[in-house]
């Protein structure tokens, strides 16, 4: 099996990178053997309407993370298939590639725009350019640094908004088993929203909840549980 090369990221820099070009999503190559990818709050209403949305753990860190299941198996993204993406609704994190917002130094508040570098969607022979001859920002590339910027934020509310999932204990481990044609998949380590105490949420809470927007994401995350029966089918036909 052949190794994926780990991103490369570097600062966006006119004088480095003047000439380089990003193809659009003409391929989606960097995310083939993604089974899962992260998702915000924001994205749940519409991604429910085609991937499972759960919750997963980092084992090193102990913190939650809200993800989209793009397969039933490591390694195996069931949406890709070969330049096309077989969803309607394409993740953000997956669009905002190859752009990434970035810490501009070492415990550094500050952001950058970051590249990687060694993307097989990066350049100099076809896409959009990032740079005019002059060194300045195309359209294309501020547009591409607003959605970073708009995605950064919805991270960061999704952060608080799982945050409050853990603290009211809302979240429960789930094991889920799916039969795809004639194979059973076992999947461990996931969790989702338990429907149950969120019922019992007292009306304080519940208020909190309708107010700071948690609801909606709430009940698209049970809601997109259906889904896992879409990609029994798919990896099905796979």
């Amino acid at each position: 099996m052949a190794s994926v090369e780990a991103p490369k990221v570097v600062p966006l820099r006119s004088d480095a990178h003047g000439k380089l070009k990003i193809r659009e999503l003409g391929s989606f190559e960097h995310v083939k053997s993604a089974h899962m990818v992260p998702v915000t709050a924001h994205e749940f209403s519409r991604l429910g309407a085609e991937y499972p949305i759960v919750f997963v753990k980092n084992s090193e860190t102990d913190q939650f993370q809200s993800v989209a299941l793009l397969g039933l198996k490591v390694g195996e993204n069931l949406f890709v298939d070969g330049d096309k993406w077989k969803g309607v609704f394409v993740p953000g994190s997956i669009r905002n590639h190859p752009f990434v917002l970035a810490p501009a130094g070492k415990d550094s508040d500050q952001l950058m725009v970051g590249l990687i570098e060694n993307s097989p969607l990066v350049s100099e022979e076809e896409g959009n350019a990032l740079f005019s001859d002059a060194g300045e920002e195309t359209d294309y590339l501020k547009a591409k640094k607003e959605n970073l910027v708009g995605f950064l934020e919805s991270d960061q509310m999704t952060k608080a908004f799982v945050n409050v999932l853990v603290e009211k204990e809302l979240l429960t481990s789930q094991s889920v088993t799916v039969n795809a044609g004639e194979e059973k998949i076992n999947l461990n380590g996931l969790y989702i929203v338990d429907e149950k105490k969120l019922g019992e949420l007292s009306e304080e809470d519940f208020a909190d909840f309708r107010k700071r927007g948690f609801l909606p994401p709430l009940y698209a995350q049970l809601g997109s549980l259906h889904q896992f029966s879409k990609l029994a089918k798919m990896q099905a036909g796979a």
